[in-house]
């Protein structure tokens, strides 16, 4: 059986990155190549596809209707093949990821998953870490980082994982003790649990309840939704956290207090610079988390 005819790697590499990076110029960096051959070889690969792929003007490379539709179809496949030969080499290295991530986060949507990803790329390694001011370290001490944010800082590249609504946690004895319906006069005497970096959760929950002005009897703050959640649980507050977290948590010790739902400030993104996507361990975690939706 002949074999079919491929395109010049080089040429589609050359393609691939142009596209990933926004950036002819970025690419030609990346590869260690002057524009004018890298340019070249993008026009090898038109030429052997027959299409135009790319618009130039003023040294600006745009893609093109044609050129979109190649690459969404060729990139799955140019990362298959990738994957194929990574599997089938007993010389490549491991791949090596540096990723910050809230510990919540960790422990509850991301370890339960990572076997299945260590199972689709043996050779990915992470190594992590849990410190603090992880989106001022993305590009320095880290690859990439699983943030929870209002909002990345601009020149990052960001992808929002999920939408959720800030809910009143607390024991079910605490909660037994309380009214069923919100009481101000009640609230004020309660102890509220605080994360640092989520503050507004509390202003928007407190406005949510008509209760803008409350003052409870305290205020303690955590820096770790993990002990949040076991305070609550243990009796000593009232914490203002996400719902997806104590439903993931499945800890009977817990309940949502009074019926009520507000629209949080805070998202959990995955961040890194956009360069790092050219990286395979940034690349090959970032598809993954993608595609799982944790």
């Amino acid at each position: 059986m002949a074999l079919r005819r491929l395109p010049p790697l080089r040429a589609l590499e050359a393609f691939m990155r142009t596209v990933r990076l926004g950036s002819a110029r970025a690419a030609a960096e990346e590869l260690g190549l002057s524009p004018s051959a890298l340019s070249r070889r993008i026009a090898n690969l038109e030429e052997f596809v027959g299409k135009k792929l790319f618009t130039r003007a003023r040294q600006a490379m745009q893609l093109t209707d044609e050129g979109h539709a190649f690459y969404e179809a060729v990139a799955p496949q140019f990362e298959a093949l990738a994957r194929a030969v990574e599997g089938q080499s007993d010389n490549m290295s491991l791949l090596r990821l540096h990723l910050g991530v809230l510990p919540l986060f960790g422990s509850q949507r991301l370890f339960p998953h990572l076997g299945e990803l260590r199972r689709l790329h043996p050779l990915l390694h992470i190594d992590i870490d849990t410190g603090a001011h992880l989106e001022d370290r993305v590009g320095d001490t880290l690859d990439a980082a699983i943030i929870l944010s209002r909002g990345p800082e601009k020149g990052l590249h960001a992808v929002r994982l999920d939408e959720n609504m800030v809910h009143a946690i607390t024991s079910r004895e605490l909660a037994e003790g309380l009214s069923s319906t919100p009481s101000e006069e009640q609230l004020s005497k309660q102890t509220f649990l605080i994360h640092n970096e989520l503050p507004e959760s509390f202003t928007a929950w407190k406005e949510e309840l008509g209760m803008r002005d409350l003052e409870p009897a305290a205020i303690d703050h955590y820096d770790s939704g993990q002990l949040m959640l076991e305070a609550a649980a243990q009796g000593l507050g009232i914490a203002i956290m996400h719902d997806d977290h104590r439903r993931r948590a499945a800890d009977p010790r817990l309940t949502d207090l009074f019926d009520v739902e507000v629209e949080s400030p805070y998202s959990y993104w995955f961040v890194c610079k956009p360069t790092a996507l050219e990286e395979r361990p940034v690349r090959l975690f970032h598809d993954w988390l993608v595609k799982a939706g944790l």
